[in-house]
């Protein structure tokens, strides 16, 4: 009874989010021990067209989730001896200008290599650049510190790290983790942004949601970006379902080694202190102290959160085609709706 009460709670939270315009739509799936307990649309994926949102079909930017897909791609990676942990990104990408100090892959999958963040509107770039052409935006910058001795999150990290896997492949990063991640989770309405054409979509029949930002109190279509060159770090296109199915596959240990999710899940340190950030994974606590890994994300036209509870076992996957809304509140409360507090 509890827990229905709470879904009912739970829905109305987020259809609250539509009514009182303060996201255009919004994709949901939630699951627990791997039953579906939600999976609904909210509001549109086109405003013009009135096109409903379906959360097995309609295709959002999921930002920095992007993150935890090339932390699975680096475990693989790993295991199938093309690369280690520690290596260094020059063993990989040998053409990178030297810095100051040697950075591992590690350092990079966990931000802390010292690479800077955007600069000015390095956020929302629409140039057809690809991973390896984009590296000259910040090849010849200074890092901020000495690799391991600060935090600083970034998606730079993250183009470093998908050319290094594409380098040490030898095939395009996105075909690596297209064979090595998606297909094997059945994550097949999962895409890079160049790999989404008009004849996919018909023939998958998915459909991509349109994107937008806030303009006062209503909402315009956000300008156009190309993310391919950013794949790793922020580019995936993908559903609600789809993510969600990432993070039950997690949670029962599939597609890598539990020595590889150890690895990948382990909150890293700096100076003997945890950056609360693992390798691709955010490693933290909620507002209830329970802990969790995923990835909450923002980009030019999408807001996601994605929340696997280990001991709880609940996924939760949300998917937003609006440019930071400013919904964190009503979603953490949501969350602490849904879950029941720990003892």
């Amino acid at each position: 009874m509890e827990e229905a009460t709470g879904m009912v709670k739970l829905d109305a939270t987020f259809q609250s989010l539509v009514d009182e315009k303060k996201v255009p739509g919004l994709s949901v799936t939630l699951l627990k021990n791997g039953v579906q307990l939600l999976q609904k649309g909210y509001g549109m994926a086109s405003l013009e067209d009135k096109k409903p949102i379906e959360p097995k079909t309609t295709l959002f930017r999921v930002a920095s989730i992007s993150k935890c897909i090339t932390g699975l791609a680096l475990g693989k990676m790993v295991e199938e001896g093309l690369m280690s942990w520690d290596d260094s990104l020059y063993d990989h990408v040998p053409y990178y200008p030297k810095k100051s100090f040697d950075m591992t892959l590690r350092q990079l999958a966990s931000h802390t290599a010292g690479i800077r963040g955007y600069q000015g509107k390095e956020f929302a770039l629409n140039q057809p650049w690809g991973i390896q052409d984009s590296i000259a935006i910040f090849k010849d910058d200074h890092l901020v510190f000495e690799p391991g001795q600060g935090y600083l999150y970034n998606s730079f990290d993250f183009v470093l790290l998908s050319l290094a896997i594409q380098e040490a492949s030898g095939i395009p990063f996105e075909d690596y983790v297209r064979e090595n991640v998606l297909l094997p989770l059945e994550m097949r309405n999962t895409f890079a942004p160049q790999a989404v054409s008009a004849s996919v979509l018909g023939e998958r029949g998915i459909s991509t949601s349109d994107f937008y930002t806030r303009a006062g109190l209503s909402f315009k279509k956000a300008i156009a970006v190309n993310n391919q060159y950013k794949l790793g770090g922020g580019g995936y296109l993908s559903t609600s379902a789809d993510v969600a199915g990432m993070g039950q596959a997690i949670l029962e240990g599939k597609l890598l080694k539990s020595e590889t999710y150890k690895q990948l899940l382990a909150p890293q340190k700096v100076k003997g202190g945890s950056v609360y950030y693992g390798l691709g994974f955010q490693v933290s606590q909620d507002r209830k102290g329970r802990d969790f890994i995923g990835h909450v994300g923002n980009s030019v036209g999408a807001y996601t959160n994605f929340f696997v509870y280990p001991k709880e076992k609940w996924v939760v996957s949300i998917l937003i085609n609006c440019t930071d809304p400013k919904v964190q509140e009503d979603l953490d409360y949501a969350i602490q709706v849904l879950l029941p507090t720990l003892p």
